[in-house]
């Protein structure tokens, strides 16, 4: 058993308003220089949606992540063979178009308009070429947008929905949305580090975090395409790919990363996590069917004697231990398992997971009165006005077991609840309704109170990261202690 550490993420998708707070201080902080305007590596889509870049679910398009070939996995986007061939073009990687032109604009015609009888206005410019352009699209253009043709028809989730649910989630009555906030995931097996054919792309052994040596960097970007959720990113100033960090000079002294720390919704959990790394290879194997459950088992109890033995014994310091003791992610990943990975077909593992969103119910219009399908207080799951296939095809691999059972627990505790504070809710079908959601009421209640009441420090329980054990790898920590701040930082150059 080869015991590790990795920093992961939970994101409530029950709780998001998509303020997009997350999106301008993830902006604001890292990406806020020249050659990185298009860049955004939070952002907040809405689905029904085509997302940023366009139709980046679409691998038929973009080729990103892993494929099963002949009892083994292999890169979509490139092979050994073809990394000569394609290492100064990359067909599948996306371009501007998929993107967006980033923008600004030439506010001086506004404030130093002169005096006439029209308004001023600003005219949009292009932050690339400087020249005057129409906006088209942008890295939120799809926002609240359901049931539009150009966006949410387009979707690939769609894929197996009847011509009926497709008919339905464009009717007047019935159009829905909710939003997806995105980050880099930071996965267990990240497609990206292992399509980097100048090994610029490594993944921290302490935590897990993927990260970029910016002076290895050549700039091939076969990161870009060879990453399905497109979180890599090319600066065309410097000539390197750059991509989420999830603020890990934060983490560092026990701050939450930006987008965290600044989500309105409190969406966002963040804990350690322990994990069986000798099951990686098997586990991202697995059949798609499969593929959920594997991916939960490499996660170990941190309760577990003897994985607490093992992971002591593999260098795991005992506080990161205590802290993957108290991680809300492993409470919602494995304990409750109502939290699920994004698109775990693409066989990454991704370290980030979502808990579906609860859904309106269905509506129908009767004359001039529009009324609810369900005459329940809450109504039944396969009710909803998101197809279950949805909800499937985007965390579940096309198969809706897994998020049914979260989400018909959700909706257990939500009537326990009900019955508990308002009570016209029996209190006997309430907690039916927990046992047959594989549910006790303790375990309601703990859901209740980290979803509902959670602080700051519940939602976030950072470990100590003990950079001084990973610098002694290299060098001698009194000596790296004693440099740090002095000399040059040496900004990223283009060639070799």
């Amino acid at each position: 058993m080869n015991v590790r550490s990795q920093i992961s993420m939970v994101f409530h998708l029950d709780k998001c308003i998509g303020c997009h707070t997350c999106s301008i201080a993830c902006k604001n902080i890292w990406t806020d220089r020249r050659g990185t305007e298009y860049m955004w590596w939070n952002n907040v889509e809405t689905k029904p949606g085509t997302g940023f870049p366009t139709q980046w679910e679409n691998q038929e398009k973009y080729r990103g992540g892993w494929e099963k070939k002949n009892g083994s996995i292999n890169l979509r986007s490139t092979s050994k063979a073809r990394t000569v061939t394609d290492i100064f073009h990359n067909p599948s990687m996306p371009g501007m178009d998929d993107y967006y032109e980033p923008w600004t604009y030439k506010y001086d015609e506004l404030f130093n308009a002169p005096e006439g009888p029209d308004q001023p206005t600003a005219k949009p410019v292009s932050m690339v070429t400087g020249e005057y352009i129409n906006l088209e699209a942008g890295p939120n253009w799809d926002d609240d947008l359901g049931g539009s043709k150009i966006y949410a028809e387009n979707d690939p989730n769609l894929k197996g929905l009847t011509a009926e649910q497709r008919m339905q989630l464009s009717a007047i009555e019935r159009l829905v949305f909710f939003y997806f906030p995105r980050i880099c995931n930071h996965c267990l097996n990240p497609s990206c580090v292992a399509a980097c054919p100048s090994g610029a792309l490594y993944k921290r052994g302490e935590d897990g975090i993927v990260l970029i040596d910016q002076k290895r960097c050549r700039g091939w970007r076969s990161c870009v395409a060879a990453c399905p959720y497109k979180k890599t990113f090319y600066n065309w100033t410097t000539g390197k790919s750059e991509k989420c960090i999830l603020c890990f000079p934060r983490l560092e002294t026990g701050q939450a990363p930006a987008c965290f720390h600044s989500c309105v919704g409190r969406i966002r959990y963040l804990g350690v996590l322990l994990y069986d790394a000798d099951r990686l290879e098997g586990v991202a194997k697995s059949p798609d069917e499969e593929l959920i459950d594997a991916h939960r088992s490499m996660i170990l109890n941190p309760n577990d004697p003897a994985v607490i033995a093992a992971a002591l014994e593999n260098g795991v310091h005992e506080s990161v231990i205590v802290s993957a003791q108290k991680s809300p992610v492993y409470r919602f990943v494995k304990e409750w398992k109502i939290a699920l990975p994004p698109h775990i077909e693409y066989r990454t593992l991704p370290m980030l997971f979502y808990v579906p969103p609860m859904s309106p119910v269905m509506a129908e219009k009767n004359d001039d009165t529009v009324g609810s399908v369900s005459d329940d207080f809450f109504h039944d799951i396969e009710q909803a006005r998101v197809p279950l296939q949805f909800l499937a095809n985007l965390f579940g691999a096309g198969h809706q077991g897994k998020v049914v059972y979260a989400l018909k627990k959700q909706k257990a505790v939500r009537t326990y609840r009900r019955a508990v504070t308002v009570g016209d809710i029996d209190i006997k079908l309430a907690e039916k309704m927990l046992l047959e959601a594989d549910c006790t009421v303790e375990q309601a209640e703990a859901i209740y109170q980290l979803t509902s009441l959670c602080t700051f420090d519940d939602r976030f329980v950072i470990p100590p990261m003990h950079r001084e054990e990973a610098i002694e790898m290299m060098k001698d920590p009194h000596e790296h202690r004693s440099s740090v701040g002095f000399g040059f930082v040496e900004a990223p150059e283009r060639g070799l």
